[in-house]
């Protein structure tokens, strides 16, 4: 069969978006691993699929493939692009979209300037439900990695994320310990790793290493975890400048009892066919 695509990217963050709504194909974890390889393949972070909703009142399903074939909860970066996209192709004809994942309804919003606003909705701070194993939820938490005591925060955007606050992103050893943080034991199902640097209140320069990735050039996600520790832990404002390698989103949360809103842009690349 010929599968149509278009290949996407926010910040560097690279997906293959698929539609299956105007063609049909279920996708299996070898036609993900195959789509996402940079050699034999497409090429791309995550694969995302469009698709008809399960839930009444909302316009599409939104699904996140990780490039070993895992389904993961929620991407911001492919959100933004989810939104560009169902606009670009004429799917759908409204401003603001309400889309269904797995980790639950977000809203996406598309600013004349094609950026794109989305409604993360609210962080969750309870280890219980990120999920992290903790005696009761802290600012920051100690955690013993590659023979060190690192104090840590912990957040999920519906999926996982721990951030380290560093001196420097440059010389972060984000590879090395991205790598061990990733599959910690007090992490029960794994968790994206963000290396976080403040510059003041208001900016930060931030490198993620993603579950089942790597790092990326971005993470929406993960620039949305990053602030919100820092905001808990009294080192940032409510609007923040987020610097990361591919380039700059815009993150704002108010507080406990808010949402998260991610603001920044999405790029189409090329389209294709190929041959699954």
């Amino acid at each position: 069969m010929q599968l149509r695509f278009t290949k996407m990217h926010g910040l560097g963050n690279d997906f293959v978006v698929v539609d299956l709504i105007t063609q049909r194909f279920r996708l299996k974890p070898h036609h993900i691993r195959r789509l996402a390889d940079r050699h034999f393949g497409i090429g791309c972070d995550q694969v995302l699929t469009v698709e008809i909703p399960t839930q009444p009142d909302v316009d599409f399903r939104y699904r996140i493939y990780n490039a070993e074939g895992s389904e993961v909860e929620q991407c911001g970066n492919g959100a933004r692009c989810f939104a560009r996209f169902v606009r670009d192709k004429r799917l759908t004809g409204k401003q603001k979209i309400k889309v269904e994942t797995l980790a639950g309804i977000i809203e996406l919003e598309l600013t004349p300037n094609r950026h794109v606003r989305v409604d993360m909705g609210e962080p969750i701070l309870d280890p219980k439900r990120i999920p992290f194993t903790a005696d009761q939820q802290a600012q920051t938490y100690a955690l013993e990695a590659d023979g060190q005591q690192l104090q840590v925060g912990a957040v999920s955007m519906g999926n996982p994320h721990v951030v380290l606050n560093v001196e420097d992103t440059t010389s972060a050893p984000v590879d090395h310990l991205g790598a061990i943080l990733e599959s910690h034991p007090r992490f029960p199902q794994r968790v994206n790793v963000g290396f976080m640097q403040v510059l003041d209140r208001q900016h930060i320069r931030l490198r993620v290493f993603e579950r089942g990735v790597g790092e990326t050039l971005a993470c929406g996600t993960g620039a949305c975890a990053a602030v919100v520790a820092g905001i808990t832990q009294g080192k940032l404002d409510e609007t923040v400048s987020v610097k990361l390698p591919g380039g700059e989103l815009e993150i704002h949360w108010a507080g406990p009892g808010n949402a998260v809103i991610m603001t920044g842009p999405a790029a189409t690349v090329f389209e294709g066919q190929i041959q699954i």
